[in-house]
């Protein structure tokens, strides 16, 4: 979106939400710079970060859900489109 934001959905076995990954101000250093929300509710966070080897930007993702065995972590990239 035109405010950082991503809109997609997130699929498992279980699970087929649509969701958004929105930039949210910092609390501090160790705060998430992004929120991820399903139908209103929470579902995870995540932080801006940058490759080691490559200087690359990505987002490193963690969704927790009460229906989740344990939380699911991602790394969101840049793709072509």
């Amino acid at each position: 979106g035109d405010d950082g934001s991503f809109n997609g959905s997130i699929r498992t076995l279980n699970i087929n939400v649509k969701a958004t990954i929105r930039p949210v101000a910092k609390d501090g250093e160790r705060s998430p710079d992004y929120r991820v929300t399903a139908g209103g509710v929470e579902l995870g966070a995540g932080w801006s970060k940058a490759a080691k080897d490559t200087g690359a930007e990505y987002v490193s993702v963690k969704l927790d859900d009460p229906s989740f065995n344990a939380p699911v972590y991602a790394t969101l990239v840049a793709g072509e489109n």
